[in-house]
């Protein structure tokens, strides 16, 4: 592959702020490597937490998750067990200060950043990016909690509160900025004491809360409310639980890779329980078997990917994003369920035909359109922004 071009007259001199050594880092500077470019300069994000983190004129910053390292969780959560669900409140607060502070030392060294630190706030409280999308016309799940004027939820009283005044007997529970399906409950209610919610959550004697491999149901209001009553004080979301599409009689969504407005790769999840999450228990499904269902079905297979673009409109100082976009369960309409500023770890997937990432993994495929970002990036104080 030819050396990229970052579209001004020399290649880009990319840093990285990351896990050194982790999968997202190494698989990163495997694209560089490809790419022809020298290496990423690699920013650890105990340093950037430490405040030691610097940057230079000219460098191009690629700010990546904080995840998979248990002495970054603990300075940000504030917790010693990662297993832990509890603490996602602390980590917002600690995530988005740090990666402000990060974007103003980048930006005042004459760096350039590919993620806009103020969407990133946005981005990871689920009730403002959901309030962002449904306010640009995306198509969304319908939600009492939608927007920064949305009404708090203190606990299980006020969830079931919203659900009824939103007419919802079905709804995903989020606690409001959790990833990986952390603390979600696929909550149903059939009537007086009739509940019971879905979920990987792990609830301990002492009643404390653990991410847990095994999708699990509890039954019965006092179980359900018991977890839901831990898990409001990080804040809460709530959305209409939409019957999705099928694939060979699983629940289907899919993981849409969205880079510089384009949609670029394309992953089907397919699950027996509401969580597609690969981790879970969910596999990967045919993805021509789904363009396949969704043209017969009289939907569009060319409009979903479009939708998925109009949500990553919304943030356009972002480079990269992953969409979760959710089928109808005639498969005639989408709606998207999430938008992830990390959604892009999806190994040895390359591009969709037509996308211009043909052959590129996503990182790969990233730095091939670099030169397209400068076309798409906002104007100051024009990208999404978080009440601070």
């Amino acid at each position: 592959m030819r050396p990229l071009s970052s579209g001004r007259d020399r290649e880009p001199r990319l840093t990285v702020v990351g896990i050194p050594g982790n999968r997202r880092t190494t698989l990163f500077q495997d694209a560089v490597r490809a790419a022809g470019l020298p290496p990423a300069r690699e920013v650890s994000w105990l340093d950037v937490l430490r405040g030691r983190a610097g940057f230079a004129a000219g460098e191009t910053v690629r700010i990546d998750s904080p995840g998979e390292d248990p002495e970054v969780d603990r300075l940000l959560r504030g917790a010693e067990d990662s297993t832990r669900v509890e603490g996602t409140g602390r980590w917002y607060e600690r995530f988005t200060a740090a990666a402000r502070e990060l974007g103003e030392r980048a930006r005042g060294a004459g760096a350039e950043l590919l993620d806009d630190p103020e969407e990133l706030a946005v981005l990871f409280d689920k009730r403002l990016c959901h309030g962002v999308l449904d306010a640009a016309g995306v198509a969304v799940p319908e939600s009492p909690t939608s927007g920064a004027d949305a009404p708090a939820v203190h606990g299980w009283d006020d969830v079931r509160a919203l659900m009824a005044g939103a007419g919802l007997r079905r709804a995903f529970v989020k606690i409001a900025h959790g990833s990986s399906a952390s603390g979600v409950l696929a909550v149903q209610i059939a009537g007086p004491g009739r509940v019971r919610a879905t979920t990987s959550v792990e609830r301990d004697a002492a009643g404390r809360l653990y991410n847990s491999l095994r999708v699990r149901t509890y039954t019965g209001e006092r179980a359900v409310a018991a977890i839901v009553d831990t898990l409001a004080p990080d804040g809460l979301h709530i959305e209409r639980w939409l019957a999705k599409g099928t694939v060979d009689g699983r629940s289907a969504d899919l993981r849409v890779v969205v880079v510089a407005g384009r949609a670029t790769h394309t992953v089907v999840r397919t699950s027996r329980s509401p969580m597609t999450n690969l981790h879970l228990g969910g596999a990967r499904g045919d993805l021509d078997a789904v363009r396949a269902e969704t043209e017969a079905s009289g939907g569009s297979w060319s409009a979903a990917l479009a939708l998925c673009e109009q949500a990553a409109d919304c943030f356009p100082g972002t480079h990269c994003v992953g969409v979760d976009l959710m089928p109808s369960s005639d498969w005639r309409r989408f709606s998207v369920c999430e938008v992830n500023a990390f959604g892009d770890l999806l190994p040895r997937l390359t591009g969709l035909p037509g996308s211009g990432a043909e052959g590129l993994d996503t990182y790969a495929a990233q730095l091939a359109a670099l030169p397209r970002r400068a076309a798409r990036a906002p104007e100051e104080g024009v990208a999404c922004r978080a009440p601070r």
